[in-house]
């Protein structure tokens, strides 16, 4: 039987064309969409989409649940008659080619809180029940975001830590005074919220109506001055005063005698099991209303993870400690169905890893630029792929793949031309071709190598604290000849869509409330196939 082949792009929000400074969801969104289309693509791979934390990074997220209020479209609001068109007429000349986020908040925060006191006034009625469902719906997450929101700014920005002991271990008292003190503040973040997630759904229906299916991104760990952790401090590993006592890292290796200190607080998987995995499950429920499949960041960690005292020295001081195992996949499948889950296996990855990634059976990930520092037994080379898999030509932690060839040294660069039968004039195609003419289902390129990008255009160089997240593309950028190209190799191996099955059942016409859910060749609870 023919297996289903897929082919699609990573490209964030945050890096489309837009005048305000930051790419949003407005016009641009729907055109790389039809972009995606053009060249057959049928995935679309983005980065978190909650909001940004420290570093600008989106895997910081004082969220884990939350959408990035900057990539709210301004004018999409005027539309809405919840934005004064003029407001948007001479905006700051940003540059186009980056986000400087610091400058493109400033900007865009006090239009955000024009459009709610507009809204406050009586614009954009029709809006108000949707707010009301919306408001009702996500009240799970969206009443401990939003407070927290409103408190941290109360508080200069401080960390929850900081915060008074009454607030910042939410004695009921302390809690319901807050509230009602900061309650115009909480409802503007509910009501931002709001416009995120109705921005977005309309992103990504369409994306689904053009038979693209988008892939998010699950950060295993949350980070502390989170809305996550001060909300369910008995899901986590701290002191009595809601401090750390244990946090993620990474061991020493080849590259970093002290390892790496992450510093996000670990879970307390005990405690988290006496709940049936609840937080998780709503975490990832909450994730499939923005997407259709999920990819897990630092997989490992849910089979074993590096702890380190919060107070060591170095993450050298760590241990390994057993995770959750398939127990927490279980207690999700079961309130969810099957899970539409790729995990990220790189790194450091042990047996253990491998064994539940293939008990799962989850598609792990593949990437080209890993593939050549050994020999022909490498995992990453593409004869040795298992169909259940994603192979990427490089990821957003990694160099474009132009910049990666070019720093290579003369023994490596001559293996990668052996290999591809290319001379390496045209690495980044040479790579695309060589991934979707793979046996790896599922095959993807950020778009900076579909660009034939150098690594002026890298998205993340990770260890670096600044300076990541911020390329842009400019209109003139994604042409039609691009995705017209891609459209031929992804014909040409075959592809270009899925295939029917004998029923005549689509495996992209499932619906959830009205609306299109594609999953890979499977339904979820609640998804309903149309005759």
């Amino acid at each position: 039987m023919l297996r289903t082949r897929y082919a699609g792009v990573i490209c964030h929000p945050t890096s489309f064309p837009s005048p305000h400074g930051i790419g949003d969801l407005g016009e641009p969104a729907f055109r790389y969409v039809e972009w995606l289309a053009r060249g057959a693509q049928t995935l679309w791979q983005v980065l978190p989409l909650g909001p940004i934390g420290f570093g600008n990074s989106p895997y910081a997220s004082p969220s884990a649940f939350a959408g990035n209020e900057l990539l709210i479209s301004l004018s999409w609001l005027a539309g809405d008659g919840l934005l004064d068109e003029s407001r948007l007429v001479d905006p700051p000349a940003f540059p186009a080619s980056e986000v400087v986020f610091d400058e493109v908040r400033a900007y865009k925060q006090p239009l955000l809180r024009d459009a709610f006191d507009r809204f406050r006034r009586g614009a954009g009625q029709s809006l108000r029940p949707a707010f009301d469902e919306f408001r009702a719906a996500h009240l799970f997450w969206l009443k401990d975001f939003a407070l927290f929101m409103a408190l941290k700014e109360a508080h200069a920005g401080a960390a929850w830590s900081a915060w008074p002991s009454e607030i910042a271990l939410r004695e009921p008292a302390a809690l319901a005074a807050a509230n009602e003190q900061l309650r115009d503040e909480v409802r503007f973040h509910e009501f931002v919220q709001f416009l995120f997630a109705r921005q977005w759904g309309e992103v990504r229906r369409y994306a689904n109506e053009h038979r693209v299916q988008v892939i998010g991104d699950i950060p295993i760990f949350v980070a502390y001055d989170s809305a996550d952790v001060w909300a369910n401090r008995e899901l986590f590993r701290l002191d009595e005063d809601g401090r750390p006592t244990d946090v993620a890292g990474v061991p020493p290796d080849a590259f970093t005698a002290e390892g790496q200190f992450w510093g996000n607080p670990v879970y307390d998987w005990e405690r988290n099991a006496e709940t049936g995995y609840a937080w998780w499950t709503d975490r990832v429920r909450a994730a499939l209303h923005q997407v259709d499949v999920v990819r897990i960041d630092h997989f490992r960690a849910f089979a074993a993870s590096w702890v380190v005292p919060a107070h060591a020295p170095t993450a050298a001081a760590g241990h390994w400690e057993p995770g959750p195992g398939r127990a927490i996949f279980d207690a999700m499948a079961a309130e969810l169905g099957p899970l539409p889950f790729v995990v990220e296996d790189l790194g450091l990855v042990t047996p253990d890893v491998l064994a539940l990634r293939d008990e799962l059976e989850y598609p792990g990930m593949k990437v080209l630029q890993f593939a050549f520092d050994s020999g022909p037994g490498n995992a990453y080379l593409p004869h040795n792929y298992d169909p259940v898999s994603v192979v990427y030509t490089g990821t957003h932690d990694n160099q474009t793949t132009i910049g990666w060839f070019r720093a290579l040294g003369d023994g490596t660069r001559s293996s990668v031309q052996r290999y591809l039968g290319r001379d390496g004039s045209d690495i980044a195609w040479d790579f695309i071709r060589t991934a979707l003419a793979s046996v790896a289902d599922r095959a993807i390129a950020p778009l900076q190598d579909v660009m034939r990008l150098d690594d002026d255009a890298r998205m993340n160089t990770p260890g670096r604290p600044d300076g990541n997240w911020a390329w842009r593309y400019q209109p003139h950028q994604l042409h039609e000849g691009l995705a017209d190209g891609l459209r031929e190799l992804t014909e040409t191996y075959g592809r270009a869509g899925p295939i029917r099955p004998p029923q005549g059942h689509d495996p992209f016409d499932y619906t959830v409330d009205g609306t299109a859910h594609p999953l890979w060749d499977r339904a979820a609870p609640g998804i309903v196939a149309q005759d």
